[in-house]
């Protein structure tokens, strides 16, 4: 991520999703980018790349880093999932039995990672 998200704006694009029943993609995406900013700086490391397409990806968990190809440890959802799983709205085993969370490795359960309580 290039920019950094402050407090104010990450707040307040997940208050303009939280209310609208269609949120504009500009809101959604500083949304997710924000809790991806926040998961990342909760827990640094190379080993788990949790990714939310299309809006970003970040690698977290210390641990071996991966540098080329398809990380070992993967976590990859939706915004809606995303936003839902980070801010404690849904719970991880749902999402993941819902057949909304598609996570690889032995390490992609980040389950007690979350949520994030922005």
């Amino acid at each position: 991520m290039a920019r950094r998200i402050t407090t104010d704006e990450g707040r307040a694009a997940l208050a303009a999703v939280a209310d609208a029943e269609a949120p504009a993609r500009t809101d959604l995406a500083t949304a997710v980018r924000y809790l991806l900013q926040l998961l990342a700086e909760k827990a640094p490391g190379h080993t788990v790349e949790v990714r939310v397409p299309p809006f970003g990806a970040v690698q977290v968990i210390e641990g071996p880093r991966h540098t080329r190809g398809t990380p070992p440890n993967v976590v990859e959802t939706d915004a809606a999932t995303w936003i839902a799983l980070a801010t404690g709205a849904e719970g991880w085993p749902d999402a993941a039995a819902a057949g909304r969370i598609l996570a690889s490795g032995t390490r992609a359960d980040i389950s007690d990672l979350l949520p994030l309580r922005p």
